[in-house]
């Protein structure tokens, strides 16, 4: 799990490095809960909100830049 505090002091670049990653993992739960191999399938939701949590604050940087300029 990521936590916000973490995900605020990255970069632009580096939140959607962040985002792609947790993209990427929650992709690998769900191809384990088709093929009946996922045990705890609570992952799934977690993982869901750790990308919406990290979409958000990317939003937000990407906003205060543009503010910024």
């Amino acid at each position: 799990m990521t936590k916000s505090t973490e995900l605020r002091t990255k970069d632009v670049a580096g939140l959607q490095t962040e985002v792609k990653a947790l993209q990427r993992a929650h992709f690998g739960l769900r191809m384990q809960k088709a093929t009946q191999q996922l045990n705890n399938t609570a992952t799934i939701r977690t993982a869901r909100r750790d990308i919406a949590r990290a979409k958000t604050i990317l939003v937000e940087k990407q906003a205060a830049e543009k503010t910024a300029k």
